[in-house]
């Protein structure tokens, strides 16, 4: 009931709304964000996002 975890729920949930109107599964957008995220230059995040995001398998 904090207001730090109403933030992270907030931006949990723009993300799974935000694979979904890009026309994603929002389970296998955040299983290969999370995935691939640790090893993710910092100049490459942009790939992740979802309108800019194709799976691992196809990269």
């Amino acid at each position: 009931g904090s207001l730090r975890s109403g933030k992270r729920a907030a931006a949990l949930m723009t993300l799974i709304q935000s694979a979904r109107l890009n026309g994603h599964d929002p389970y296998a957008y955040l299983k290969d964000v999370l995935t691939r995220l640790p090893t993710q230059k910092a100049s490459g995040l942009t790939e992740l996002l979802p309108h800019n995001w194709m799976p691992a398998s196809k990269v």
